[in-house]
């Protein structure tokens, strides 16, 4: 698959039908609060609907309560052994690299603080890794699971977000298309999937080819539960890399927004390292990961540790090479990453579940997006040394 400007901006003027329609019902019959407060206790596959759901819901959550019949269930078990193996990476790179990506795309960074507040910033990264840990669990789409009903709340919570700002007249549709359109969606799985992987490799992990797709393709199975056009979404990974690099040549900027949303993470990722001798390495990972260019977008501050941050690729490679000869080692290392994964959801979650809600409304200083810049980013001239 081949991506275009005119592709692309096709793919801005789409949302999700289903989704919007079940919501759009939702506020129509007043059935929101009742929707949110019987949903609660959804929490797994497989379990019998609470008496007085609206109709509406109960058909949605029945429609869309299995995963495409196209899932390769051999490819999902290679990317949870992946994610097995590499789950303190990973929780590294959605931190410091995937959010972070979608900070520095402006119109991203303002929905983002319309539907989380900057005031709970845990929240977001708290469901991101609840999410995830929901998906790479072995029952994520059994009987019992609780992945399944996570993917139809925040497709529904999706939806919440385009219904509020277009029937308020908070959102420029005609310079910035859908709110959370189907490019944004793609982009989205992209920054959970693709830059992910990026990130492992910049951290000098060392990932198969056949890891490395299946972790890819898992987060293909989460963009078609979460609504994504199949059509237009990337197969593979050189389509994914293509598909990105368009996306951020066409939106990536600085923004109010995406400073304050990466101030907010920093601080809270401060909170969560012990001590503070350590906390400069919060900032010194989202510029290692991000590049300068979009930390410097971002207002992430420079700090001594930017250089020492650097030899992450040579320490985390002596690690694996325990790893690699040592079975007790491999054992001892997957525990420790799982314990660490597990300590950090808990910080972020202050031991409770999240809950995806659909927002009754959004918050009231939220403001129409201004519209784009006239001239679009472009990387500086290679300089020949």
């Amino acid at each position: 698959m081949t991506y275009t400007e005119t592709s692309m901006d096709a793919l801005r003027h789409h949302g999700d039908e289903l989704a919007d329609a079940v919501v759009a019902t939702l506020f129509e019959r007043g059935e929101v609060g009742t929707f949110n407060s019987l949903m609660r206790y959804v929490s797994t596959t497989g379990q019998e609907l609470p008496a007085g759901l609206p109709g509406v819901a109960r058909e949605y959550l029945r429609a869309t309560a299995t995963p495409p019949d196209w899932v390769d269930w051999a490819e999902m078990e290679k990317a949870r052994l992946f994610f097995i193996d590499n789950n303190v990476h990973i929780s590294t790179a959605l931190s410091f690299a995937s959010m972070p990506a979608c900070y520095v795309v402006p119109h991203v960074a303002r929905l983002l603080s319309a539907t989380h507040g900057l005031s709970y910033p845990s929240k977001r990264m708290a469901e991101t890794g609840q999410f995830t840990v929901y998906l790479m669990r072995p029952d994520a789409f059994e009987a019992g699971g609780r992945f399944v009903p996570a993917a139809q709340k925040v497709r529904l919570l999706h939806a919440s977000i385009r219904h509020h700002l277009k029937r308020e007249n908070r959102w420029d549709t005609g310079t910035l298309g859908v709110p959370i359109c189907q490019e944004d969606m793609i982009g989205g799985q992209m920054f959970f999937s693709l830059t992910v992987l990026d990130s492992l490799h910049r951290l000098g992990i060392h990932m198969s080819e056949e890891g490395a797709d299946a972790y890819f393709y898992a987060w293909r199975v989460v963009g078609a539960l979460l609504g994504v056009d199949q059509d237009a979404v990337p197969r593979t990974l050189d389509e994914a890399r293509q598909f990105l690099d368009l996306y951020m040549l066409r939106h990536m900027g600085p923004s109010e927004e995406g400073a304050h949303l990466t101030r907010q993470l920093i601080d809270l990722y401060e909170e969560v390292v012990p001590g503070t001798l350590f906390d400069p390495v919060v900032s010194a990972l989202i510029r290692y990961l991000v590049g300068d260019t979009c930390a410097d977008w971002l207002d992430v501050p420079r700090t001594p540790w930017d250089t020492l941050v650097k030899a992450a690729p040579h320490l985390l490679g002596i690690l694996e090479t325990i790893e690699d000869r040592s079975p007790l080692g491999a054992w001892a290392l997957d525990r420790l990453g799982h314990l660490t994964t597990a300590l950090e959801l808990s910080s972020l979650t202050r031991g409770r579940v999240m809950h995806y809600a659909i927002p009754e409304q959004l918050k009231e200083e939220y403001g129409v997006p201004a519209a784009p810049r006239t001239h679009r980013w472009t990387p500086p001239p290679a300089t020949v040394s």
